[in-house]
């Protein structure tokens, strides 16, 4: 099993949702976080003033799949999540030893 946590921006989630749901996950966990990378913040102008905001929001997809199924994901995630532009993101797939649903003890990937 793996599992891939997407950083993506906040207005592609219905998008890379809907995706992830009509090719079959049945579970995700939905974080609002905030981060920099390569672009290190932009600067906003309010009321004249002109300040530098360094943590952008962003959105943290996680999901847990079986492994045939990780090349799909990636696929759609980044073809759902891409505008282009600088910020759009990063993927990262870990692998998982177990799983387990804590309701009726099922483990593996019997669990997701």
């Amino acid at each position: 099993m793996k599992k891939i946590e997407a950083i993506i921006r906040p207005f592609k989630l219905d998008e890379v949702k809907e995706a992830l749901l009509d090719f079959g996950i049945k579970g995700m966990t939905i974080s609002e976080v905030r981060g920099y990378g390569r672009q290190k913040g932009h600067t906003e102008t309010f009321r004249g003033s002109e300040y530098h905001i360094e943590f952008i929001p962003k959105i943290k997809i996680e999901v847990v799949i079986e492994d045939d199924k990780v090349e799909k994901v990636l696929d759609l995630i980044i073809k759902t999540a891409k505008t282009g532009q600088v910020g759009d993101g990063k993927i990262f797939i870990y692998d998982v030893q177990e799983a387990i649903r804590i309701r009726t003890e099922e483990s593996g990937p019997y669990a997701l």
